[in-house]
């Protein structure tokens, strides 16, 4: 361990993850400040970056090793991380922006230094993922994130065909050049009327968040292209055939811990159905008890 202070005590060994802000530098935690001003080695997706946010918070480099670790060098940069790592000294990664290992190349860092037995921590912090599931107005009680689609259009219609009966909502990555063209896909395999949401730009100067359906969403691109880090949210099926055997054997599973009111409510928005019915099949359950 090197000797600075340490205002916050000492960083406990091993790798750390931190979050960066996505837009608005001020969204930095405490806490990550402290870990980039009291780790041994600083390594990041982007260096200059991480240098730019640290001159911003006044956390000087202090001669420490800046190991850039990104797509295309990891093989040759996580043998060194490691060997720092043996050596007792504490590491600390830092995506580009926002949260490592979501669509981040910090996953196999995070597994090498998994199965080399080293202790693996992690700051919580901005994300665009949450962001956008905050201010998107679908539902948050479950969500899938999935990332980026392919990029031509054969393999992106065939791979978002799988999400079209996920019973959660939807959250994906796209670039501004690809949006049009992704959302027109996905009017054809999820359905024109399904909910969604197009946030860009989030926590910055021109952050924007459209809503709507998928096709209000196109139809709007087509007036008015966007720019920028683009999140789109599609809500899950609402008019979709519910199994009556799988919603009863839903809401009974919730019977066993919760109210009536509350599994009613779980299970009707799992299965896009009216709370009301689902309701009165737990009254009726309930009576067959």
């Amino acid at each position: 361990m090197h000797d600075r202070e340490r205002a916050g005590g000492t960083l406990p060994p091993g790798l750390h993850f931190i979050a960066t802000p996505i837009g608005a530098a001020r969204d930095i935690t405490l806490r990550a400040l402290d870990i980039l001003r009291d780790a041994d080695v600083i390594a990041a997706e982007d260096t200059r970056t991480l240098r730019h946010l640290m001159e911003i918070h006044g956390v000087p480099l202090a001669g420490r090793p800046l190991v850039a670790y990104h797509d295309h060098n990891g093989e040759a940069a996580r043998p060194r991380i490691l060997r720092a790592l043996e050596e007792g000294k504490t590491v600390v990664y830092a995506s580009e922006a926002g949260t490592p290992l979501v669509a981040d190349p910090g996953y196999q860092l995070g597994r090498a230094a998994i199965e080399a037995g080293f202790p693996v921590h992690a700051a919580p912090g901005p994300s665009a993922v949450l962001c956008a599931l905050t201010v998107s107005g679908l539902p948050s009680d479950r969500f899938l994130f999935a990332g980026f689609p392919p990029n031509t259009q054969s393999a992106r219609r065939k791979w978002l065909r799988e999400f079209a009966p996920v019973p959660a909502t939807l959250i994906f990555y796209e670039s501004p050049k690809r949006v049009r063209e992704m959302l027109g896909d996905l009017v054809e395999e999820l359905g024109p009327e399904r909910q969604a949401a197009l946030c860009r730009e989030l926590t910055k100067r021109f952050e924007e968040v459209r809503r709507g359906s998928l096709q209000e969403l196109l139809q709007g691109l087509e007036e008015a292209p966007v720019k920028g880090e683009i999140v789109v949210l599609v809500d899950r099926e609402r008019n979709r055939k519910a199994d009556p055997a799988a919603v009863e054997a839903a809401l009974r599973q919730r019977l066993e811990t919760m109210r009536l009111k509350d599994a009613a409510r779980e299970v009707a928005e799992e299965f896009g159905l009216p709370k009301r019915d689902v309701y009165q099949l737990g009254l009726a359950l309930e009576d067959k008890e």
